[in-house]
């Protein structure tokens, strides 16, 4: 006879909802020799870009576009990345929110009644196809420098499947540990820590459906989250009981330096997500990166809010100083990429696909987010640019991505279809 516990597992899957879809993962990662898994990351930071000197040339489009100042340090993988100008999220409204809806195009208000509301993040989606077999379906950095750094609410880039948000690793010490340091504790006391929960969670449950009976609609609605949530903790311990007694990959990377900020923070943090991916710990990562920080390591005195603000003189330089080294990191990080190979002879390059970009484009104007792509996974076309129509929705370019890892999604956020231009 199934346990309550077993049906509810049952019943769950059954539910197309993104975030349910991690269960019956299996607990090891391809075999030697077979087709390398496919990945996917989003690099995001806040207050924008030099909006005169990081965009390509409008009238030079396709394979035939140059290079701009900004984008000057990626020369060596031009081929390789792809700039969509043409996109924005039709909803948001808040210029500060660097990345508050960037992945989810949720509009704020869609909630009578409610003053923030948002959706699943495009990187959860993801997850929910990709981290099936991994020991963790996602992960998500983050800086303790995000409210300066301009991205708005949130508690990293991604967003669950009910629009809440998901914590991140605030500095390379913590990412370190979270992937590769293993648990001293006994294996019979985490067993039995999981089983208390499991127990905790029964009670919770038991409580709430007593209170059904004669609710108001709105109190349903709200017992219906919550019941998600009891949900999403159900999926979250049955992945961490499969993996109780296998050991954490070993790091193919030191353990960071405390206190790295800024530059040396970034690159760290790529250094990170590339051993995450080799090591094939997750298939999905976020970075919310800083911006305030950035501007400090790189001997920059003016203020990031102020810099968003710039006109030609010591703002606007350091903005474009800003973009160069953004740009420089982010080649560092393909370098890395292509340098890395699987157990087929490919490269790590080969079998990520990875956005780079903002949801603001400069001077706190949200229309034209800077969009970078990068990555051979997706099968999109690189080494290009497009000129998309005006306000083409940002999710569509999500979408596209999507479809390209093989994930069905029929849509995302506000979008209205795939980017054909981008497909192969």
């Amino acid at each position: 006879m199934p346990t309550r516990r077993h049906f509810l597992r049952s019943s769950t899957a059954l539910i197309t909802l993104p975030a349910l879809e991690s269960i019956g993962f299996k607990a090891f990662a391809a075999p030697k020799g077979a087709a390398p898994p496919k990945r996917m990351i989003f690099l995001g930071f806040g207050w924008g870009v030099t909006n005169e000197t990081w965009f390509p040339d409008v009238k030079k489009t396709g394979a035939a576009w140059e290079l701009p100042e900004g984008l000057k340090p990626l020369a060596r993988h031009q081929k390789d990345i792809t700039v969509v100008q043409g996109c924005s999220n039709k909803f948001a409204n808040e210029a500060h929110w660097g990345s508050t809806f960037w992945l989810t195009g949720a509009n704020r208000y869609a909630e009578p009644g409610q003053s923030f509301h948002n959706s699943i993040s495009a990187d959860q989606v993801a997850a929910a196809h990709l981290g099936k077999d991994t020991r963790f379906g996602s992960i998500q950095l983050n800086t303790p420098d995000a409210q300066n750094s301009g991205h708005g609410p949130g508690l990293s880039l991604a967003w669950d499947v009910r629009g809440k948000p998901l914590s991140g690793l605030e500095n390379p010490v913590a990412a370190f540990h979270r992937l590769f340091s293993n648990d001293t504790t006994p294996l019979t006391e985490r067993q039995a820590m999981l089983a208390q929960k499991r127990s905790v969670l029964d009670a919770v449950l038991e409580d709430a459906k007593r209170v059904q009976n004669g609710l108001t609609k709105t109190d349903l609605d709200k017992l219906d989250e919550y019941f998600q949530s009891i949900r999403d903790i159900e999926v979250r311990l049955g992945k961490d009981e499969q993996w109780l007694s296998v050991p954490k990959a070993k790091p193919l990377v030191a353990e960071p330096k405390p206190g790295l900020a800024g530059k040396e923070e970034i690159k760290v943090m790529y250094d990170l997500i590339v051993a995450a991916l080799q090591t094939d710990s997750t298939r999905v990562l976020t970075y919310r990166q800083p911006v305030g920080t950035l501007l400090q390591s790189i001997d920059i005195k003016v203020a990031p809010h102020d810099m968003s603000h710039y006109s030609p003189g010591d703002r606007m330089a350091a903005s474009q100083k800003r973009d160069a080294t953004q740009s420089e990191l982010l080649a560092g990080l393909i370098d890395k990429l292509k340098a890395t190979k699987e157990a087929d002879g490919t490269n790590l390059f080969d079998h990520v696909a990875i956005a780079y970009g903002s949801n603001i484009r400069s001077i706190h104007f949200l229309d034209n987010c800077p969009t970078l792509i990068t990555g051979g996974a997706a099968k999109l076309k690189l080494g290009q640019h497009l000129v998309l129509p005006k306000d083409t929705p940002l999710c569509n370019v999500w979408l596209t991505m999507l479809h390209g890892l093989g994930i069905p999604a029929e849509r995302h956020g506000d979008s209205t279809g795939v980017v054909k231009e981008l497909q192969v």
